[in-house]
């Protein structure tokens, strides 16, 4: 008992529960913040102004936004299977949360001479980390068809199976675009890869992987995209067709719970393709020890480009949704791992 207590009030035990605490936090903040930005953005692109009214400027909308969907009655269609409805939801969350888990965001810190040794800045520092967040984003799509299946609605049941049909087209892809740098870094831990990143060429280029696979990048980009069901990939909730798609039948704080794992994962796509192409935290004119900024501004410039390409760019159909999947992105896929195969076996890249 001596050694729990002991260990609970330890430096680093309290460190790391503050992380959590960050992390956690951040990610429910950070989709708030998303709901703001993408109502900003949108009226941007239609020149208007947006929210004006709550708050200076429109900054407390998003609290509005929270308090309406508390405050909602909680309903539920009367053929409905109860549990498999409430748990579908928490599945999305739960998933969303687990999967930002082994994500880097800074370098290691001492916090200024309080820990005797330097502790990273994530939740989890695995080895395997893309190998995790590959396996644990994969199983979002159950809280989707679940959603789907449980709400008895017919909207609800082609949503989640556009998602689940969606999910495997892209997936394939995705976890080949991963491969790519995993084979040629030599490391599935995020942490190494980044590391890796480090440095100039010719003092000038940043050795980050984008400037080496910006096909991979490219292919990330779309099949993430697609994994998160934004657009032009939204098909399973697609209003014009679908009415609001597999929450049709949701209220209340559970459809809240939807778009939250909806942003958040929009967050860990964005921080996982910062680690993986972007260089991570490193970049010039910062100190390595405040490398977050520098995570931070990247990670908001992927997730301006998630808001701007979803208000620039229509939906596809769904035959084309199919076809771009299987027959464009799987095959530069393919490719671009073999070619990167050869070039690691036989140049030593």
């Amino acid at each position: 008992m001596a050694e729990i207590i002991a260990w609970v009030t330890s430096p680093e035990f309290i460190v790391y529960a503050s992380i959590v605490g960050v992390v956690f936090g951040g990610l429910q903040i950070s989709a708030a913040v998303m709901v703001y930005a993408e109502r900003k953005v949108a009226a941007f692109m239609q020149q208007r102004l947006g929210p004006m009214r709550v708050g200076p400027y429109g900054l407390l909308q998003p609290v509005a936004d929270i308090l309406k969907l508390f405050f909602k009655e909680e309903l539920r269609p009367k053929a409905a299977d109860a549990f498999l409805f409430t748990l579908a939801p928490i599945i999305s969350v739960a998933t969303a949360y687990v999967a930002f888990a082994p994500v880097p965001f800074g370098a290691p810190t001492t916090l200024f001479g309080l820990l005797d040794e330097p502790m990273a800045l994530q939740v989890s520092d695995v080895n395997v980390a893309v190998l995790v967040i590959f396996a644990v984003a994969s199983m979002g799509v159950y809280g989707i068809v679940l959603a789907g299946w449980a709400s008895n609605s017919k909207y609800s049941l082609l949503g989640g199976l556009r998602s689940s049909a969606q999910m495997i087209s892209y997936e394939l892809a995705y976890g080949m675009s991963l491969a790519t740098v995993v084979m040629f870094s030599g490391s599935m831990s995020l942490r190494e890869i980044v590391d890796l990143q480090q440095g100039y060429w010719f003092g000038v280029i940043p050795k980050w992987y984008i400037f080496i696979q910006p096909i991979a990048f490219f292919v990330f980009a779309c099949a993430g995209i697609a994994e998160t069901n934004r657009a032009p990939f939204d098909f399973p909730e697609a209003e014009q067709e679908l009415v609001a798609g597999y929450h049709t039948e949701y209220s209340s704080m559970r459809f809240a719970m939807f778009f939250m794992a909806e942003y958040i994962n929009m967050v860990t796509v964005s921080a996982v393709a910062v680690n993986l192409f972007l260089g991570g935290w490193h970049g010039p004119f910062i100190p390595p020890e405040y490398g977050w900024l520098w995570f931070l501004i990247k990670l908001a410039f992927l997730l301006f480009c998630y808001l701007w390409l979803r208000w620039t760019l229509p939906r596809f159909r769904y035959d084309q949704l199919m076809s771009f999947g299987w027959k464009v992105l799987l095959p530069v896929a393919t490719v671009n791992l073999l070619l990167t195969a050869a070039g690691v076996l036989y140049f030593g890249l």
